[in-house]
């Protein structure tokens, strides 16, 4: 397995004003071709900066992949630097510029044509990689055996580049063990107390797969990885381990493939021929959001409702409004009548729903902040549970909440078999 480093240009991470989400999907498909992620540096785009980062990076790896810095404006340093690292020049490519022209034509904007000249000079000894979906090409550099690569800043630039165009080019140019990878989701099974229940085993993993304990909300993913020449021997290896797993923590496992909460709840919802919908109050949406982030929901996602004022719930949902006076809007009661209404409204076999107050104020009946009910309805049977997260923020709290409601789901749709 041959070490990668990558850096994350440009003084918006530095500041927090921006996230980095490309170091994070850059590592996963290099991990999947056989590079090994050893170092994430993020810096300022100063062209000393970037020089000095770039020979660490190549202290520690064999491949470096820079974000952010390329663009036609004077604060953009990275293929200057890349040019006086390398010691070599920049100079205009026709390729580039012919490209560079038919996309700014293509999106009505031949008048920045001009301005965006720069974006076509290139290192004389790089291979360019074009970027269809914006301005910036990328560029390689091949020295001693070793790759530099440089990309734009923008995400939806930079994933189409590297799945199309530069995992390819790896993957030709190098011939990298294969690795195969299998997820194993186990819940109510603290990480301490399942790392010591699985010791004996994990001890026992042949020496090509390792285990990664992967904690989220209150469940466990355990990653196992395997690496090797031949994929249908991985596949094999893989298996004959989850079966001598299975008998340690099956009584806890929601699922033995599928990384995420709501891909886990496709695979079981296509599975079952079951239709789900949702209301939801206090999550604001972030529950249909994450079911409907899996491509095919439309399979079984219906529709969902938020309503977040309290006279909606009875206008829409039918919640009476003496029980909501009697028992108030953030209630076990409450959460029962909105999953019954949305069950009805959208004629599902599954309706979900949540009530609560993420803060920071309370409610018009004061109550807690972090509080929340949520209720999970499988046709004829129903289960209310009630969650006390004061410490969360607002986006954290809407987020834990909604991949909560869904871990139930699962559980319950797992262990009834409903």
């Amino acid at each position: 397995m041959k070490n990668a480093v990558l850096i994350t240009i440009g003084d918006e991470i530095l500041s927090g004003n921006t996230v980095d989400t490309n170091s994070n999907f850059i590592a996963t498909q290099l991990k999947n071709i056989g590079f090994k992620v050893v170092q994430i540096f993020t810096i300022s785009d100063e062209i000393e900066t970037i020089k000095k980062t770039l020979k660490s990076a190549f202290e520690l790896g064999d491949l470096v992949i820079t974000t952010g810095g390329l663009g036609p404006t004077k604060d953009d340093k990275t293929k200057k630097a890349f040019a006086e690292f390398f010691n070599d020049t920049l100079v205009s490519d026709a390729k580039t510029l012919e490209h560079l022209k038919q996309l700014l034509i293509k999106r009505k904007r031949e008048h920045l044509f001009e301005i965006n000249l720069p974006q076509a000079d290139i290192l004389s000894k790089s291979k360019v990689f074009q970027n269809h979906n914006g301005t910036a090409p990328s560029l390689m550099v091949e020295e001693n055996g070793k790759i530099a690569i440089c990309l734009p800043g923008v995400p939806y630039e930079v994933k189409p580049l590297i799945k199309k165009q530069i995992v390819p080019f790896l993957q030709k140019k190098f011939e990298q063990n294969y690795i195969v990878t299998r997820i194993i989701s186990v819940v109510n099974f603290p990480e301490s107390l399942l790392s010591e229940t699985l010791e004996s085993w994990e001890l026992a993993l042949p020496e090509n797969i390792s285990l990664s304990y992967l904690p989220i909300a209150n469940r466990v993913k355990l990653r196992l990885t395997a690496t090797g020449k031949n994929e249908e021997i991985l596949n094999q290896q893989l298996n004959e381990e989850i079966t001598k797993l299975r008998p340690l923590v099956q009584d806890n496992v929601i699922s033995e493939n599928g990384d995420s909460i709501e891909e886990i709840l496709h695979d079981l919802l296509i599975s079952k021929n079951l239709t789900i919908s949702t209301a939801e109050s206090c999550t604001g949406g972030e529950l249909s959001h994450l079911i409907t982030s899996v491509s095919g929901s439309s399979q079984y996602f219906l529709g969902g409702i938020c309503t977040y004022q309290t006279q909606k719930k009875t206008e829409i949902l039918g919640v009476s409004e003496d029980l909501i006076k009697e028992k108030a809007v953030v209630s076990e009661e409450v959460a029962q009548a909105m999953s019954l209404g949305a069950q009805k409204l959208f004629k599902t076999d599954i309706s979900l729903s949540t009530t609560g107050v993420a803060g920071p104020n309370s409610d018009e009946f004061e109550s807690e902040i972090g509080t929340v009910f949520y209720s999970v309805r499988i046709k004829n049977f129903e289960k209310t549970f009630k969650l006390y997260l004061p410490h969360l923020e607002r986006k954290d709290f809407m987020n834990f909440v909604s991949m909560k409601v869904l871990q139930d789901l699962i559980e319950i749709l797992v262990k009834k078999n409903l």
